[in-house]
Protein backbone atom coordinates (compact mmCIF):
# COMPACT_ATOMS: atom_id res chain seq x y z
CA UNK A 1 0.00 0.00 0.00
CA UNK A 2 1.18 3.54 -0.65
CA UNK A 3 2.86 5.42 2.17
CA UNK A 4 0.57 7.70 4.11
CA UNK A 5 3.00 10.56 4.71
CA UNK A 6 1.57 10.75 8.23
CA UNK A 7 -1.53 9.34 9.86
CA UNK A 8 -4.72 8.43 8.02
CA UNK A 9 -6.95 11.12 6.56
CA UNK A 10 -10.71 10.88 6.34
CA UNK A 11 -13.69 12.32 4.48
CA UNK A 12 -17.34 12.21 5.51
CA UNK A 13 -19.60 11.76 2.47
CA UNK A 14 -22.58 14.11 2.75
CA UNK A 15 -23.19 15.02 -0.88
CA UNK A 16 -26.53 13.26 -1.37
CA UNK A 17 -29.92 14.85 -2.00
CA UNK A 18 -31.71 13.26 1.03
CA UNK A 19 -34.88 12.60 -0.98
CA UNK A 20 -36.16 9.93 1.43
CA UNK A 21 -35.73 12.36 4.34
CA UNK A 22 -37.77 14.97 2.52
CA UNK A 23 -34.83 16.97 1.20
CA UNK A 24 -32.27 19.14 2.94
CA UNK A 25 -29.23 17.81 4.76
CA UNK A 26 -30.09 14.72 6.77
CA UNK A 27 -26.78 15.04 8.59
CA UNK A 28 -28.00 18.33 10.06
CA UNK A 29 -31.11 16.75 11.56
CA UNK A 30 -31.30 16.97 15.34
CA UNK A 31 -29.96 13.87 17.05
CA UNK A 32 -29.38 13.56 20.78
CA UNK A 33 -27.81 16.80 22.00
CA UNK A 34 -26.46 17.65 18.54
CA UNK A 35 -26.94 16.45 14.98
CA UNK A 36 -26.52 13.22 13.02
CA UNK A 37 -23.40 14.64 11.39
CA UNK A 38 -22.04 15.74 14.75
CA UNK A 39 -22.34 12.15 15.98
CA UNK A 40 -20.45 10.90 12.90
CA UNK A 41 -17.67 13.43 13.48
CA UNK A 42 -17.42 12.46 17.15
CA UNK A 43 -16.87 8.79 16.27
CA UNK A 44 -14.80 9.15 13.11
CA UNK A 45 -12.75 12.28 13.78
CA UNK A 46 -10.52 10.81 16.52
CA UNK A 47 -9.51 7.97 14.17
CA UNK A 48 -7.93 10.23 11.52
CA UNK A 49 -5.28 12.95 11.52
CA UNK A 50 -7.12 15.22 9.11
CA UNK A 51 -10.84 15.29 8.34
CA UNK A 52 -12.95 16.91 5.62
CA UNK A 53 -16.58 16.90 4.55
CA UNK A 54 -17.74 16.10 1.02
CA UNK A 55 -20.85 18.16 0.27
CA UNK A 56 -22.29 20.18 -2.59
CA UNK A 57 -23.91 23.61 -2.58
CA UNK A 58 -23.32 26.32 0.00
CA UNK A 59 -20.48 25.20 2.27
CA UNK A 60 -21.49 27.80 4.86
CA UNK A 61 -24.24 25.59 6.24
CA UNK A 62 -21.53 23.35 7.73
CA UNK A 63 -19.46 26.19 9.21
CA UNK A 64 -20.23 25.14 12.78
CA UNK A 65 -18.07 22.02 12.36
CA UNK A 66 -14.92 23.84 11.29
CA UNK A 67 -14.05 21.29 8.59
CA UNK A 68 -12.87 21.77 5.01
CA UNK A 69 -15.81 21.20 2.66
CA UNK A 70 -14.98 19.63 -0.71
CA UNK A 71 -17.53 19.39 -3.51
CA UNK A 72 -17.93 16.69 -6.13
CA UNK A 73 -15.81 17.30 -9.22
CA UNK A 74 -18.38 15.44 -11.33
CA UNK A 75 -21.57 17.37 -12.07
CA UNK A 76 -25.13 16.13 -11.69
CA UNK A 77 -25.01 14.40 -8.29
CA UNK A 78 -23.89 11.04 -9.69
CA UNK A 79 -23.78 9.40 -6.26
CA UNK A 80 -21.27 8.39 -3.63
CA UNK A 81 -18.54 7.35 -6.06
CA UNK A 82 -18.21 11.02 -7.02
CA UNK A 83 -17.73 11.83 -3.35
CA UNK A 84 -15.06 9.15 -3.09
CA UNK A 85 -13.25 10.67 -6.07
CA UNK A 86 -13.38 14.10 -4.44
CA UNK A 87 -12.00 12.52 -1.27
CA UNK A 88 -9.14 10.92 -3.21
CA UNK A 89 -8.33 14.26 -4.86
CA UNK A 90 -8.26 16.01 -1.47
CA UNK A 91 -6.06 13.29 0.03
CA UNK A 92 -3.68 13.50 -2.92
CA UNK A 93 -3.30 17.21 -2.30
CA UNK A 94 -2.20 16.41 1.25
CA UNK A 95 0.35 13.89 0.01
CA UNK A 96 -1.61 10.97 1.50
CA UNK A 97 -1.52 7.56 -0.13
CA UNK A 98 -5.10 6.71 0.76
CA UNK A 99 -8.24 8.12 2.33
CA UNK A 100 -10.95 6.61 4.53
CA UNK A 101 -14.54 7.58 3.77
CA UNK A 102 -17.71 7.15 5.80
CA UNK A 103 -21.32 8.13 5.11
CA UNK A 104 -22.53 11.31 6.78
CA UNK A 105 -25.65 9.61 8.16
CA UNK A 106 -24.11 6.74 10.20
CA UNK A 107 -24.07 7.93 13.83
CA UNK A 108 -22.96 4.62 15.36
CA UNK A 109 -19.72 4.01 13.43
CA UNK A 110 -17.26 1.57 15.06
CA UNK A 111 -14.54 3.20 17.13
CA UNK A 112 -11.98 0.88 15.53
CA UNK A 113 -13.13 1.31 11.93
CA UNK A 114 -9.96 2.95 10.59
CA UNK A 115 -7.34 0.67 12.16
CA UNK A 116 -9.20 -2.43 11.07
CA UNK A 117 -9.54 -1.20 7.49
CA UNK A 118 -5.84 -0.33 7.43
CA UNK A 119 -4.88 -3.75 8.75
CA UNK A 120 -7.09 -5.57 6.23
CA UNK A 121 -5.72 -3.59 3.30
CA UNK A 122 -2.09 -4.48 3.99
CA UNK A 123 -0.65 -6.92 1.50
CA UNK A 124 -3.56 -6.62 -0.90
CA UNK A 125 -4.83 -4.00 -3.32
CA UNK A 126 -4.90 -1.39 -0.57
CA UNK A 127 -8.67 -1.15 -0.89
CA UNK A 128 -10.86 -2.28 2.01
CA UNK A 129 -14.57 -1.90 2.84
CA UNK A 130 -16.68 -2.55 5.91
CA UNK A 131 -19.40 -5.16 6.34
CA UNK A 132 -21.67 -6.54 9.05
CA UNK A 133 -22.78 -10.10 9.66
CA UNK A 134 -26.11 -10.56 7.92
CA UNK A 135 -26.18 -6.91 6.91
CA UNK A 136 -24.11 -7.03 3.77
CA UNK A 137 -21.24 -4.85 2.63
CA UNK A 138 -21.08 -1.12 3.38
CA UNK A 139 -18.63 0.06 0.74
CA UNK A 140 -18.87 3.79 1.41
CA UNK A 141 -17.22 3.02 4.76
CA UNK A 142 -13.95 2.18 3.11
CA UNK A 143 -10.24 2.75 2.63
CA UNK A 144 -9.38 4.01 -0.86
CA UNK A 145 -5.87 4.15 -2.35
CA UNK A 146 -5.25 7.46 -4.07
CA UNK A 147 -3.52 5.50 -6.86
CA UNK A 148 -6.99 4.41 -8.05
CA UNK A 149 -8.10 7.97 -8.82
CA UNK A 150 -7.65 7.54 -12.56
CA UNK A 151 -9.59 4.28 -12.64
CA UNK A 152 -12.43 5.78 -10.60
CA UNK A 153 -12.65 8.89 -12.79
CA UNK A 154 -12.79 6.67 -15.87
CA UNK A 155 -15.51 4.49 -14.30
CA UNK A 156 -17.63 7.55 -13.52
CA UNK A 157 -17.13 8.84 -17.07
CA UNK A 158 -18.44 5.48 -18.35
CA UNK A 159 -21.55 5.92 -16.25
CA UNK A 160 -20.65 3.51 -13.45
CA UNK A 161 -22.54 4.36 -10.28
CA UNK A 162 -22.58 1.28 -8.04
CA UNK A 163 -19.89 1.46 -5.39
CA UNK A 164 -19.77 -2.32 -4.99
CA UNK A 165 -19.10 -2.83 -8.70
CA UNK A 166 -15.99 -0.71 -8.40
CA UNK A 167 -14.73 -2.20 -5.14
CA UNK A 168 -15.20 -5.76 -6.35
CA UNK A 169 -13.41 -5.02 -9.61
CA UNK A 170 -10.32 -3.97 -7.67
CA UNK A 171 -10.31 -6.78 -5.13
CA UNK A 172 -11.36 -4.89 -2.02
CA UNK A 173 -10.82 -6.66 1.29
CA UNK A 174 -14.13 -7.00 3.16
CA UNK A 175 -13.83 -6.30 6.89
CA UNK A 176 -16.62 -7.71 9.10
CA UNK A 177 -17.86 -5.79 12.15
CA UNK A 178 -20.39 -6.88 14.80
CA UNK A 179 -23.92 -6.06 13.73
CA UNK A 180 -25.05 -4.52 17.03
CA UNK A 181 -27.44 -3.29 18.23
CA UNK A 182 -26.93 -0.52 17.61
CA UNK A 183 -26.18 -1.24 13.98
CA UNK A 184 -22.78 0.42 13.41
CA UNK A 185 -23.67 1.23 9.80
CA UNK A 186 -27.31 2.26 10.19
CA UNK A 187 -28.00 4.91 7.55
CA UNK A 188 -30.42 7.56 8.73
CA UNK A 189 -32.23 7.80 5.39
CA UNK A 190 -35.82 8.28 6.55
CA UNK A 191 -37.69 9.74 9.54
CA UNK A 192 -38.28 6.14 10.64
CA UNK A 193 -34.53 5.45 10.61
CA UNK A 194 -33.97 8.55 12.71
CA UNK A 195 -36.52 7.33 15.26
CA UNK A 196 -34.73 3.96 15.47
CA UNK A 197 -31.38 5.68 15.96
CA UNK A 198 -32.76 7.93 18.69
CA UNK A 199 -34.18 4.90 20.48
CA UNK A 200 -30.68 3.37 20.49
CA UNK A 201 -29.05 6.42 22.06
Amino acid sequence: MAEWGGGPVGVILAGGLSRRMGGGDKGLRAFGVGTVLGAVIARFGPQVDQLALNANGDAGRFARYGLPVIADSVAGFPGPLAGVLAAMDWAAGLGAGAVVTVPGDTPFLPGDLVPRLLWAAEGGSGLAVAATAGGGVHPTAGLWPVALRGELAAALARGERKVTDFTQAFGAAVVPFPSGPPDPFLNVNTPEDLAVAEAWL
